[in-house]
């Protein structure tokens, strides 16, 4: 088998350059692109932003084959030349890293990246070569520590999309499109995929880029489109626009202040009982005992670099991690940390996962099935659901967070990736949860959409409920959370309270440093 390089071949055609020319797409009478002019130019990044729903996503399945436009042109290399599958767009050179992990658990790493390039004769193809192959592009991204001969499934989801990245490449792309890309990674893993792009850009590929994080745009781009309603409305140089205009243009109003504001901090209960309490919490060699405390009306963040326990202690508060020792009490009263426990729902508490996908959603049933799942006791009698209290609690969940559906009857993976957030949100929203737990609530969601989540997260702490937020994004956890428990080797070393959140606080104790005072010599 042959070894595969970052560094993509040319094969004497001319360097890559993609243009679309009045791209139009309609799905049943909706008009998902609308009008589309766009050229991707050879070393350059170009930037999509936009809602979800926007467009985005139509215009990158158009790019890789996926789907056929309704109407307009691309132009390949300066020759009309419409990708017509997937298979033709790996044959022009485009590869595209979607959102969703698109990789068989079963199967090994190194399997997943050479599934669709394998060199194969008479139907034979040698494992060895293969694997050797995989850990050479491994390590020319950086990727030493996957171990190509892994299964899938044993790896963490920030390792995985490290994979799904690797097998982009080994096709050797002359056009590659990164959608929301870095939204599971972690700070390690996301400067592995920066180093990448850069290495890319200075090898003529020219790169899509997708993402609903300012800053990543602003360190990577070279050019940015922004897309509303399905058209392109402005195309303009990386840094000529302020973030505040872009945000404007993206949602087509003025959001004046993204982040609810923040109440002043409540003095502690007279009886000193907080909602929530975690003692002492172990588990094997990931959790090395966590305490900490969040009270009524409070938003209580937890941050650090990724893979340092704090999944796992929203599991374990949850209940669904075996063998978890420490104490975890509601109101003063503890909870069982049993997984039977949490399969009926442990009384008071809820889990907002990580991945909506795989642990949030049924993907196969309907919206309103979705969100009246974790609350089919309350539409109920005897086993059989009762249609008008299930109407009313559908209709209910999908008027308060404003979810944009078109039938509450229509499958849940129809929904753009805010709404289904929005959705997972809702179906656990609907037990009247004491303590709501998230995990990383809005990884790749537009800001539109996250601004609706904040104000959500806000309404329900002055309604009473304490809520627990692990948020890889440091913005999100400084312009929310009353206080950040930041981990470091599976326990909590600092508690940042009011006026102590910053950046630079959080960072550094991420790394188990203290952070440089301010005016003091470096």
């Amino acid at each position: 088998m042959q070894v595969v390089s970052i560094k993509p071949t040319f094969d004497g055609l001319p360097r890559p350059i993609v243009q679309l020319r009045g791209l139009r797409k309609v799905y049943g009478g909706v008009v998902a692109l609308d009008a589309v002019d766009l050229m991707l130019e050879k070393g350059k990044v170009h930037a999509i932003l936009g809602e979800n729903g926007a467009g985005k996503s139509t215009l990158i399945k158009i790019l890789a084959g996926v789907t056929p436009p309704t109407a307009g042109e691309m132009v390949l290399d300066g020759e009309p030349r419409m990708v017509r599958d997937p298979r033709d767009a790996v044959r022009r050179g485009i590869a595209c890293v979607f959102q969703e992990l698109s990789l068989i658990p079963d199967l090994s790493v190194a399997d997943n990246i050479f599934l669709d390039s394998a060199d194969r004769g008479f139907g034979f193809f040698s494992r060895r070569a293969q694997r050797r192959a995989a850990a050479e592009l491994l390590a020319e991204m950086g990727c030493e520590n996957i171990d190509p001969g892994v299964k899938v499934r044993a790896l963490p989801l920030p390792q995985a999309q490290l994979v799904e990245i690797a097998k982009a490449l080994a096709k050797r792309p002359r056009v590659l499109i990164l959608d929301e890309s870095t939204s599971a990674l972690g700070d390690r893993e996301v400067k592995i995929l920066f180093s990448i792009v850069r290495k890319l850009k200075s090898q003529d590929v020219a790169i899509v880029y997708i993402s609903h994080r300012m800053h990543e745009i602003k360190e990577l781009a070279d050019t940015c489109s922004v897309f509303r309603n399905g058209r392109s409305i402005a195309t303009f140089a990386n840094g000529t626009r302020s973030e505040p205009e872009i945000i404007s243009m993206m949602i087509g109003r003025d959001i004046s202040q993204v982040y609810p504001p923040k109440p002043k901090p409540k003095p502690k209960p007279a009886d000193g009982t907080p909602v929530l309490s975690v003692r002492d919490l172990r588990w094997h060699r990931k959790l090395a005992g966590v305490s900490f405390e969040v009270r009524q009306g409070e938003i209580y963040g937890i941050g650090g670099l990724d893979g340092q326990g704090q999944k796992e202690t929203l599991e374990a508060i949850y209940g669904v991690l075996r063998g978890v020792s420490g104490e975890i009490s509601i109101g003063g009263r503890a909870i069982p940390k049993d997984p039977k426990n949490a399969l009926s729902g442990n009384p008071g508490v809820a889990l907002i996962p990580e991945d909506r996908k795989t642990e949030g959603l049924q993907l196969s049933l309907s919206i309103a099935d979705n969100l009246i799942a974790a609350s089919l006791g309350k539409v109920s009698s005897l086993g059989v659901i009762r249609s008008k209290a299930r109407t009313s609690l559908v209709d209910e969940l999908v008027r308060r967070l404003q979810i944009k559906v078109g039938s509450v009857n229509n499958s849940v993976d129809t929904l753009s990736g805010g709404n289904q957030q929005k959705v997972v949100i809702a179906k656990f929203l609907a037990t009247r949860p004491d303590v709501l737990l998230l995990s990383d609530p809005t990884r790749g969601i537009d800001v539109g959409t996250k601004s609706e989540i904040y104000k959500l997260l806000r309404q329900l702490t002055e309604a009473g409920a304490a809520i627990v937020l692990h948020s890889t994004d440091y913005d999100e956890l400084i312009g929310l959370a009353d206080r950040v428990g930041v981990f470091y080797q599976g326990r909590i070393v600092r508690e940042l309270g009011d006026g102590e959140i910053t950046e630079e606080a959080i960072l550094a104790q991420s790394f188990g440093i203290e952070p440089l005072q301010r005016g003091a010599r470096q």
